[in-house]
């Protein structure tokens, strides 16, 4: 973290070379002294320490310089720093001014010219006033800082993408924080560039695309090879096992994702039946563990780079990028898994970032302290999610419409939802609108039994209901199911067009589709168990088959 900085104001240039050198002689161990020759000038140094994240201790000004009259710089920088100690430089002739600015500008002390001997007429004033100051400052808040609107679909999607990918975060609620407002006015923004990204060098990106903000943190943005002997689309537990395995066994290995690294089991705040870790572990954990173990064995890892299509060409997969760009690889796994299908109910659409939300509980639960929450849905994520949302949130729902959890939820959650005091299982219910102005503010509820409904105030709904596979980038020779679920191995024997689809003279190798060299493991896949256990067999078998359709080409 960058030292406290002292700001001295003058546009005499000997009087503030005078001044910065008696205070770096005494504090340049503890404090970063820096000069401006102008109150504009200072006050756009003001901003930029505040865009950086650096603490601002001190303002001395002089008080006759043109334009800009020192009281006035010190009131606009209190605007910025408000704990920030504010001295005036007075000539003897200018009292009266000093005496106003105590007023004004909440002066904490006037110095006149010339302050000879510093040892006597400087620095204890300095002393004091620095010892006051560190008594009562903050910490100012660094690293990557998300000011947004609470309820703004854009303000959730970079949230969302942040936590994702891993990136450490400081949210601003500009409704609520007053440093979010410091932060706009200082950068010259208004609410309707939201959401802005203020990084730690001082840069701010308004409204970004998920792809600029990988590019901004430095992430790349370009394939490092022309050809790949495996590329792994989608970087959820399969995605990441074939990632690490491929790497490891000396295959020429991408990874890639449109979104972020985990998948579903990425966003889960717990999971407890994952071999190894008796004490449970979170998805962003074990997501971190994969993804740097898997480039620790040399594989690379895009995002987010979305594939729109595939071709194939004397055995080589060509991969179309939305971008426009174009991955060419020997073999291809098929590992994007599902997504949560929306809810139909009225209102539902409308509120999507605005209180309702498909998955995302560990990214936004922090929000909704001490708040109502419904979670729709009745599976392990479902489960893992209301887990979570009961840390922060008085009351949460779980909504199904079965009659309870039993049937598909695994029996360890059933018990912890049980023992949790702030959780209720609502069976046998479904919901039926959402409404509010303009965020989520009332729910009404449908009894399965006998239709009637019941309208709730709450403050929020996350949706974990039946998921449908990512699919429909794959080529049209990829038989699926009638639910679009991938077909592989065996399975594919049974289908109708297996016959005119498969023109080799080998039976399919497990997991492999009914286009030769293109894998499927993981939720995407027909008859897939649905527990990070499989996906990540199912991931590190497929390496041992590419090398075996590898060696047969």
């Amino acid at each position: 973290m960058n030292k406290p900085v002292l700001l001295v104001v003058d546009d005499d240039p000997q009087v503030l070379a005078a001044v910065r050198r008696d205070l770096r002689s005494r504090y340049r161990e503890q404090y970063t002294v820096v000069s401006a020759g102008s109150g504009p000038e200072a006050l756009e140094t003001a901003k930029e320490l505040k865009s950086r994240g650096d603490a601002l201790a001190m303002v001395i000004s002089d008080q006759r310089m043109p334009g800009m009259l020192g009281n006035e710089v010190l009131a606009r920088t209190r605007e910025v720093y408000p704990l920030a100690r504010r001295v005036l430089l007075t000539a003897y002739s200018d009292i009266q001014a000093a005496i106003r600015a105590i007023n004004e500008a909440h002066l904490d002390h006037y110095l006149s010219k010339p302050w000879d001997p510093p040892e006597d007429r400087l620095f204890p004033v300095v002393d004091d006033l620095l010892d006051a100051w560190q008594a009562e400052s903050l910490p100012e808040a660094t690293g990557l800082r998300l000011v947004g609107h609470q309820w703004a679909t854009r303000s959730h999607d970079v949230k969302d993408f942040l936590a994702s990918n891993l990136i450490p975060y400081r949210w601003l609620d500009v409704e609520r924080d007053p440093e979010a407002k410091v932060l706009l006015e200082a950068a010259g923004l208004s609410s309707e560039a939201l959401p802005a990204l203020f990084f730690e060098d001082g840069g701010v990106l308004t409204n970004p695309p998920s792809r600029q903000i990988a590019e901004r943190l430095g992430r790349s943005l370009s394939a490092a090879f022309d050809v790949y002997d495996l590329v792994a689309v989608g970087a959820g537990p399969a995605g990441l096992a074939a990632a690490v395995y491929g790497s490891s066994e000396g295959l020429r290995t991408l990874l890639l994702d449109r979104h972020a690294p985990g998948g579903q089991a990425g966003t889960s705040s717990r999971i407890e039946n994952y071999l190894g870790f008796p004490s449970g572990v979170s998805g962003s954990e074990l997501t971190r563990r994969a993804l740097a173990q898997a480039q620790r064995l040399g594989a690379e890892f895009l995002v987010p780079f979305e594939v729109t299509g595939v071709t194939v060409d004397g055995g080589y997969k060509h991969l179309a990028l939305r971008d426009g760009r174009e991955l060419i690889t020997r073999t291809m796994l098929a590992a994007t898994g599902m997504a949560y299908r929306e809810h139909p109910a009225p209102g539902m659409a409308e509120h999507t970032g605005a209180g309702v939300y498909y998955g995302a509980a560990t990214t936004e639960a922090p929000a909704f302290r001490g708040k109502r929450v419904i979670v729709v849905g009745g599976g392990n994520s479902a489960g893992q999610g209301a887990m979570h949302l009961a840390r922060y949130a008085e009351d949460v729902q779980i909504v199904v419409r079965r009659e309870g959890l039993k049937d598909t939820m695994s029996q360890y959650l059933v018990e912890q939802i049980a023992k949790t005091p702030n959780i209720r299982v609502r069976s046998g219910t479904d919901v039926a609108s959402v409404e509010g102005d303009g965020r989520v503010e009332r729910v009404t509820l449908r009894f399965v039994q006998d239709g009637s409904c019941r309208t709730e105030s709450v403050d929020a709904v996350f949706v974990f209901i039946g998921a449908r596979p990512i699919s429909d980038w794959l080529p049209a020779g990829v038989l699926r199911d009638a639910k679009g679920f991938v077909l592989t191995g065996r399975d594919l024997m049974a289908a109708e067009a297996f016959a005119k689809t498969w023109k080799e003279t080998r039976e399919p190798l497990p997991l492999e589709t009914s286009v030769p060299g293109i894998f499927a493991a993981g939720d995407i896949r027909a008859g897939a168990m649905n527990r990070v256990a499989s996906a990540v067999g199912e991931g590190s078998m497929v390496v041992r088959l590419a090398h075996e359709y590898l060696a047969l080409t």
